[in-house]
């Protein structure tokens, strides 16, 4: 019988065409422009940002070798801390270094799975959250003017839950293999934040 978190995992990963489909769909809707549509703005942002998109799917795949609580609460941690840091922007808290945060967030999570570390789950969550707290604010920060904050936020948040999950079943994909094809997966995306930082 598959689990409940195996039958949702497939369930995100499918989703995830159907998310970009449903935003170009309310972009090209006539009578509303980009700018006013926050949930499509909200769902792409993540989706076609390089560094997001490689951050939320690298600490999916982290989590699969973490302890159980931490694995499992992941998804939602990164959606909590995207949260948190959009929520600081939208304050008119400056957070310093926010597009050196991300870049950095990709190579140490890169890191992370190529040398295959486990960490309490406490530190864990802690790690996910302060990593996600600077794509988060970058997303608040870039929120198109006009647009819905709420429906901006739904989007995103439903992007990030989207990736993570699907950093997981790709994760759980390559641990049933070979850990070394992790291992280099890993070392590709630290080679990418590496390249970020020095942009």
């Amino acid at each position: 019988m598959k689990s409940a978190f195996s039958i949702a995992s497939r369930a995100a990963l499918a989703a995830a065409p159907l998310l970009l489909l449903m935003a170009g769909v309310a972009m090209a809707h006539p009578g509303h422009h980009h700018p006013e549509n926050g949930f499509a703005a909200g769902v792409t942002h993540p989706l076609l940002g390089i560094d997001h998109l490689l951050a939320m799917l690298a600490i999916g795949i982290w989590s699969l070798r973490q302890p159980r609580s931490l694995s499992m609460g992941t998804p939602l941690l990164a959606a909590g801390g995207m949260l948190l840091g959009a929520g600081l922007a939208w304050g008119g808290l400056a957070l310093p270094g926010v597009e050196f945060g991300i870049a950095m967030s990709v190579l140490l999570a890169g890191v992370l799975i190529a040398a295959l570390v486990k960490v309490p789950a406490a530190v864990g969550a802690g790690v996910v959250v302060l990593f996600m707290l600077f794509h988060g604010h970058a997303h608040g920060n870039e929120m198109p003017h006009g647009a819905s904050m709420l429906a901006y936020l739904a989007g995103f948040t439903l992007a990030t839950l989207t990736i993570t999950l699907a950093g997981r079943l790709a994760g759980a994909w390559l641990m049933a293999r070979e850990s070394r094809l992790l291992r280099g997966l890993g070392v590709a995306i630290a080679a990418a934040g590496a390249f970020f930082a020095m942009g």
